[in-house]
């Protein structure tokens, strides 16, 4: 008889045996996501010191690997808060440790994306990463690392200390991985050019293996407000949370337990909530026996009096800011924006932008050019599974006067505290009816307003062939009712012309 053997493994051992779930599920995939992780850390850094990020990225060859794929080196450097020098072999070397566990709107979710392709290159190529940061203008800290795969921790190979003279601040990450570049170009050009649009207060510098400069410059230094981190909301929690809620909470009462963890629960609000659960204001929480908890997150999501999640946590782009990123990058004849009021879904918060752009350079494809973004994150990959795509595709767009054969592009842009993704790879949203409804709100808003710019358009079309007609046959009747009259001088048709041209302008 066989025998069955357990064993346990680390975060680290576990991705590294499941790297598909991470977004590393081929050489072309790999490098896009590896650059995608380490952006998108970059901008998160100098966000939360309120600068305008300056990210700059280089890929350069370093050789082949197999028939198929190359070995790459890839150097990610940005301007912003840097990383404590003590949190540096973790923050790089550990997976599943960061800073992004807090409830607040930020582009990482899971703390893994940077570690997952260091991680990646290790396995491709068994090279060390190269991690230099600072955080304040006197020191700056070199690590040379690699992760102990099966006890998930940071292996430091050398490090150094160095004066800095230039009063940088800021984080460099450099390491080698195999790739296919070539096959990922189109995905990672599209990627830069859709981060720009979304982010158009941020400067991004890509140095490609062949040397290729793309530089996507910033058109403002205007900034969103960032996020606050907040507190959990009753609708939102589960027994895991209120009993982590009740081992470190310092207060002795119920009611002072509800007013301080939970989000939006005041005085007034706890104590009906007690009455309604019928809970003694002065219990112990630590002393709530577990069916006592159970009862506890029922009667929370059953409660209908608790106010809903407010916005602070979150940061929308903006309309003016998205306005100014989709006429950076597409160049449109039209473009309107729309940001819809704050909606939960499972008690958290979400704001939903939606922009659709009209001619200039889009170009014309038979289909429309849906660009989906979330957390300011251009999403890629999955395209047919989002829930933004299946909203658009069922819209009548033609009683808006718009029609897929047009060139039009559309936007959509969720924020929120817990992006309803679907995979850990982060590349389409679920199809929750809250999220659907709140995006397809927002299409109509935008498509009412397109519908109002093309009626106009028809209309100047419909004066101008009218004019073209007056301009074109005016001068041939004058002449023919000249000579038929027998006089000499043709009739002066220039004031003529000039009402015509008058009534067109006045009914435009």
């Amino acid at each position: 008889m066989a025998q069955t053997t357990f064993e346990e493994i680390s975060a680290a051992d576990f991705f590294y045996r499941n790297r598909d779930i991470a977004g590393f599920t081929n050489p072309s995939r790999a490098i896009f996501a590896a650059v995608r992780e380490l952006v998108e850390n970059s901008l998160d850094a100098a966000e939360s010191l309120k600068i305008p990020p300056d990210v700059y990225v280089r890929l350069s060859y370093e050789g082949e690997a197999s028939a198929e794929t190359q070995i790459y080196r890839l150097r990610v450097e940005d301007n912003g808060i840097g990383i404590p020098a003590r949190h540096i072999p973790s923050a790089f070397g550990q997976v599943l440790f960061g800073s992004k566990y807090k409830l607040k709107q930020q582009r990482g979710t899971f703390g893994l994306g940077g570690k997952m392709a260091i991680l990646y290159g290790q396995i491709t190529t068994h090279q060390p990463a190269y991690i230099t940061s600072s955080t304040e203008m006197s020191k700056i800290y070199m690590y040379k690392l690699m992760i102990d795969i099966q006890r998930n921790r940071p292996l430091i190979l050398d490090r150094k200390v160095l004066i800095n003279k230039e009063q940088w601040r800021g984080t460099i990450v450099e390491f080698s991985l195999e790739g296919d570049y070539f096959r990922a170009m189109p995905k990672l050009l599209d990627y830069f050019k859709q981060t720009a649009m979304v982010n158009p207060y941020a400067n991004l510098t890509f140095v490609d293996p062949k040397g290729r400069l793309y530089r996507f410059t910033r058109v403002t230094k205007e900034m969103p407000v960032p996020p606050k981190e907040t507190k959990p909301h009753p609708y939102g929690v589960d027994v895991e949370l209120l009993q982590r809620l009740i081992q470190i909470t310092p207060y002795k009462n119920m009611l002072e337990f509800l007013k301080n963890h939970f989000h939006r629960v005041g005085e007034i609000t706890a104590q009906k909530f007690l009455v309604f659960s019928n809970l003694s204001p002065s219990k112990n929480p630590k002393k709530l026996t577990h069916e006592e908890i159970v009862r506890l997150m029922h009667m929370l999501k059953k409660y209908e009096e608790f106010l809903p999640p407010d916005a602070s946590c979150l940061s929308p782009l903006g309309e003016d800011l998205l306005k100014a990123g989709v006429l950076k990058e597409l160049k449109p004849e039209f473009v309107v924006v729309h940001q819809r009021k704050p909606a939960t879904y499972a008690g958290h918060p979400f704001i939903v932008e939606v922009g659709l752009a009209y001619g200039g350079e889009i170009p014309k494809r038979g289909n429309f050019i849906i660009y989906r973004f979330a957390n300011r994150i251009p999403l890629l990959y999955d395209e047919a599974s989002d829930v933004s795509v299946r909203v658009i595709t069922a819209m009548n767009w033609r009683r808006y006067k718009v029609s897929p054969d047009m060139p039009v592009a559309i936007l959509v842009h969720i924020c929120s505290t817990k992006v309803p993704y679907k995979t850990v790879g982060k590349e389409f949203i679920a199809d929750r009816p809250e999220v659907r409804r709140e995006i397809a709100n927002g299409l109509r808003e935008v498509a009412r307003q397109i519908q109002h710019f093309m009626s106009k358009r028809e209309h100047v079309d419909r004066e101008r062939k009218r004019l073209g007609v007056f301009s074109k046959y005016l001068p041939k009747i004058a002449q023919f009712s000249t000579q038929l009259a027998g006089k000499q001088k043709p009739p002066d048709i220039e004031k003529l012309l000039a009402s015509v041209k008058k009534y067109g302008a006045e009914e435009a």
